[in-house]
């Protein structure tokens, strides 16, 4: 059975009122890498971005990450 992990950029921004381009520039990923993980575009995601992201967002759990 695969798996998959979505990460909701998207809803997080929204609730720390940063925008793609802020996160951009915390995280150092491209605005057009990050724009393509919020809108679901990219099949995969480096798993260096998922930890720069939760970093620059202060997540420490799975918040905000979904496993389907």
């Amino acid at each position: 059975m695969n798996k998959k992990v979505v990460v909701k950029i998207k809803n997080l921004l929204n609730e720390r009122g940063i925008s793609l381009r802020e996160l951009s520039r915390l995280t150092d990923i491209r605005h057009a890498t990050l724009s393509e993980l919020s809108n679901h575009k990219r099949q995969n995601i480096n798993f260096q971005h998922i930890e720069k992201i939760a970093m620059a967002l202060g997540i420490t759990d799975s918040h905000g990450v979904g496993y389907y």
